[in-house]
């Protein structure tokens, strides 16, 4: 079983995103659960759902501690929550940001790290600041979890053919970096 956590602000689209993973796993004829949280959230404060994914039903029903994968919507959160919080040891990370691997500040525990300019993406492309569906492109990249023709067709029919292409732009063009040695390579 893969277990995933979303991180992003209300308003960025966690749960939209989470709903189409869950529905392309599902339609990969594979089992895939989303559990998200709510609070008194308000948009633009930190929210965060949970993932999983198995080639068999999945009977654990509660929030995610020790992802496989993180998906960050937004890189200021990573000076507000414990974003990292758990990561195994083998950890991917898809992440929204334009920021230098320097000013990121990194774990160890991250051996792998995409990032993307999902915000641009989403404003160049979709005219709003909703960066999930370039997400999950990045997130397609990264992890290759899932197809990325069910995924794109899932996007499109949700949201429209212009957040298909903004999933398929971030995939196109998101960094991939490997953590060994001590540092990260492209």
């Amino acid at each position: 079983m893969k277990e995933i956590r979303f991180h992003g602000r209300g308003g960025q689209g966690v749960v939209k995103a989470a709903q189409i993973l869950v529905e392309t796993i599902i339609e990969s004829n594979r089992y895939a659960q989303f559990i998200p949280f709510f609070g008194v959230e308000r948009k633009g404060s930190p929210v965060y759902g949970f993932v999983r994914i198995d080639d068999k039903p999945i009977r654990v029903k509660s929030q995610v501690y020790d992802p496989h994968c993180i998906m960050v919507l937004d890189d200021t959160l990573l000076e507000v929550v414990p974003v990292f919080s758990g990561l195994r040891g083998d950890g991917i990370v898809a992440l929204n940001s334009t920021r230098s691997l320097e000013q990121l500040n990194i774990p160890d525990t991250v051996k792998k790290l995409v990032v993307v300019d999902a915000t641009k993406i989403a404003l160049d492309i979709i005219k709003k600041d909703i960066p999930n569906t370039a997400m999950l492109g990045a997130f397609a990249k990264a992890t290759k979890l899932v197809d990325t023709s069910i995924l794109y067709d899932k996007i499109s029919l949700t949201f429209g053919k212009k957040n298909a292409e903004a999933a398929l732009l971030a995939y196109e063009t998101s960094k991939i970096y490997n953590f060994s040695g001590g540092s990260y390579s492209e």
